[in-house]
């Protein structure tokens, strides 16, 4: 037999592994087909298909004309995208024991953000990390942090008062500072904290590497991640190493500073002596901690992101801008708001619930990872990752892209009440900071060269989290003749 025959025919023989490989993956063993979805190419499946800096817009394109259940491929990688309430209520919350873990992160040891709670897999390490953190920042306990939030709140007013070009920035350090004096009783600096300044520098270099096109190219290929820094193309490990070492200060530093001091750590020192295995728990105290401010602060909570959305919808819709301003003057007057107010001003708790909605910073959630294989409407659900992707649900939020209160109140004009709020950490934070704002300030759009109001120029920012990026905005006290000097005066009334 020639050498060329012999070449052909293994070719050949491949060729035909691979093609009863792909179509067995394709059906179950029941002969269920997948959810419907995109065609793929061979080995890529749908990678050049993804919009790869917005995932989730592809993802909504897909589904718009296949359903709430799509399916689709990236190298080696199975994904099933959720894109309506109804379905993620059925398979996340009713079938949770097999949709509950989450899928193992590629880049998260090269960055050096193995800490990272929201990242662990179901295990004894998880429950340990789920069990401090309940202890925390449970609703219970969260109403601990009431005080620091509304304090907070009103160095946020002050700081936009002082310089309100800037708001973004105090909008950046509220966020961090909250949460950095919740978990380790820090306060941050105004200007170029350092450990605000590794947070922020580590969260986007695991942003960049953790998108779904870059996990799954690491997770077909995992042996990129052993190339050396200076081989060429290696630039994502050169960035990695960089994460390694801000992800260590972040761990390490603020942890030591706290022990002694009345915040999460320490109360959750005093449980060493109770613990089975003190190194172990201390691990987990430190990694938890970690997560909190650099999960809590940026990724989980959003709070930053969410409030410059917020400040956008309101150049925007003007109109409930004043809405949700009237509501709070006729509750409290010209005073400042505090959480004994929330239940008075369903109006605000509205915006609130829509500038979430609206324009999601984090649109696809952390993603589940099936434990196994499933079956829902008689398409086969396979074990592996699992996306949401739902703020764009026409069914449940008709006319989606805009900007409307009013969806969250029933036809009795009573707030709807399937949304938990009021009771957790995150929320608060925003909830405090939306209504002292509104009460504050008019958020309005910037003036062009004649004088007259123009529409915001900006840009998103893309990867796993989206928000507007150097956001122009006018920044101008409700009340004329507003200073710092004035404002410190109604917080001294309103305390």
């Amino acid at each position: 037999m020639s050498p060329s025959l012999l070449t052909f025919q293994v070719f050949f023989a491949v060729i035909c592994l691979f093609l009863a490989v792909y179509r067995v993956r394709r059906k179950s063993s029941s002969n269920l087909s997948f959810p419907p979805g995109p065609k793929g190419l061979p080995v890529l499946g749908n990678l050049l298909d993804l919009n790869g800096s917005e995932p989730w817009i592809s993802f909504t394109q897909w589904a718009s004309t296949r359903g709430d259940v799509i399916y689709c491929k990236l190298f080696g990688r199975q994904i099933v995208v959720l894109q309506s309430q109804e379905v993620a209520k059925a398979l996340l919350e009713n079938r949770s024991s097999i949709y509950s873990d989450r899928p193992p992160v590629y880049s998260t040891k090269a960055t050096g953000s193995e800490f990272n709670s929201a990242q662990l897999r179901y295990s004894d390490e998880w429950r340990l990390h789920r069990r401090i953190f309940h202890q925390s920042f449970r609703p219970e306990a969260a109403k601990d942090y009431l005080p620091l939030q509304l304090r907070k709140a009103h160095q946020l007013l002050q700081g936009i008062i002082e310089a309100p070009e800037h708001y973004q920035r105090h909008i950046e350090l509220f966020a961090s500072s909250v949460i950095m004096s919740a978990v380790y009783d820090y306060e941050a600096k105004p200007n170029d904290d350092p450990l605000l300044l590794a947070a922020d520098k580590a969260i986007k270099i695991f942003i960049e590497l953790a998108s779904p096109q870059t996990s799954a190219i690491l997770e077909s290929f995992p042996f990129l991640l052993r190339l050396p820094s200076w081989f060429p193309g290696a630039s994502f490990k050169r960035l990695a190493i960089q994460s390694q070492r801000n992800a260590a200060t972040m761990v390490n530093v603020p942890f030591h500073y706290a022990r002694e001091r009345a915040c999460m750590i320490s109360e959750s020192f005093k449980r060493l002596e109770t613990h089975g295995n003190a190194d172990e728990f201390e691990l987990a105290l430190k990694s938890s901690s970690a997560t909190a401010f650099i999960g809590m602060t940026r990724f989980i909570s959003r709070t930053a992101s969410t409030l410059t959305v917020f400040v956008l919808a309101m150049m925007l819709y003007p109109d409930v801008q004043k809405r949700a301003q009237e509501e709070i003057e006729a509750v409290i007057g010209d005073q400042l708001p505090t959480f004994q107010d929330r239940p008075s001003l369903p109006y605000v708790e509205a915006v609130l619930r829509e500038t979430l909605r609206w324009h999601p910073v984090f649109p696809l959630g952390l993603p589940h990872y099936t434990t196994d294989s499933d079956v829902y409407n008689d398409h086969y659900i396979p074990k592996g990752n699992c996306y949401r992707a739902m703020s764009k649900d026409e069914i449940k939020y008709p006319n989606p892209d805009e900007f409307k209160p009013e969806r969250f109140f029933m036809a009795d004009g009573q707030l709807n009440d399937d949304t938990c709020v009021g009771k957790y950490f995150a929320d608060a934070s925003l909830w405090i900071s939306i209504v002292s704002l509104l009460a504050t300030f008019r958020f309005m759009r910037p003036l062009d060269n004649e004088g007259k109001e123009v529409d915001p120029v900006f840009q998103w920012s893309t990867g796993l989290i989206s928000h507007p990026k150097s956001l122009p905005c006018r920044v101008v006290p409700r009340y004329p003749g507003m200073t710092a000097r004035k404002l410190a005066d109604v917080i001294d009334v309103s305390a």
